[in-house]
């Protein structure tokens, strides 16, 4: 899972990161004490135990400018209400040929963004957001797994919650605006 991006003026390598990468990790911040103090305490040991998949962005001097994880997900309702109001947010995402198989469905797979984290000097520069057309591409074009939604969960805040929605996530739920994460969702290959 390589890949050569061109963000505006800068380019860079998407890798998974590695151990050797860990003296790397030490000067990285993004600005946020919870997504650094993940990256710099916990990232290896999830990983080690299959928690998530992590990854890097590498600029051409080999520095670390982004950061993030993978983790398999699915979207589940539990509720008939929940279902019908989730169902008529996407219909216009799901080709008429699978409706029906769709609508039966109680889970949908996806994939989940975790850990989305760009250095402070990096940021704005639409790095996060090539970052999620990759994970898009990579699920979506490659046929890696099942998946027919990509999932964050957004450190609620005005400004990353808005960055997802510009990217096109849709919230998740309204029941979740006044906890530390808003659940949110990326439909793709319907």
């Amino acid at each position: 899972m390589t890949e050569r991006i061109q963000s505006s003026d800068i380019e860079f390598k998407i890798l998974p990161l590695s151990e050797e990468d860990q003296d790397l990790l030490k000067s990285f911040s993004c600005g946020c004490k919870e997504l650094d103090n993940f990256f710099h305490n916990e990232v290896f040991i999830c990983t080690k135990y299959c928690y998530v998949s992590s990854f890097c962005a590498k600029n051409n001097d080999g520095e670390i400018i982004a950061l993030f994880t993978l983790a398999n997900d699915s979207i589940v309702l539990d509720s008939s209400y929940e279902k019908n109001d989730f169902l008529i947010d996407v219909s216009d995402y799901i080709n008429e040929e699978y409706q029906f198989i769709f609508g039966k469905q109680s889970s949908f797979p996806a994939i989940n963004i975790g850990h989305l984290a760009v250095r402070s000097d990096y940021q704005c520069k639409h790095i996060g957001k090539d970052i999620l057309d990759f994970v898009t591409a990579t699920f979506s074009d490659y046929k890696i797994a099942g998946c027919q939604f990509i999932t964050v969960d957004s450190l609620n805040n005005p400004r990353t919650n808005k960055f997802y929605m510009t990217n096109g996530f849709c919230l998740q739920t309204d029941n979740d605006s006044t906890l530390p994460t808003r659940r949110m969702y990326l439909p793709i290959n319907l």
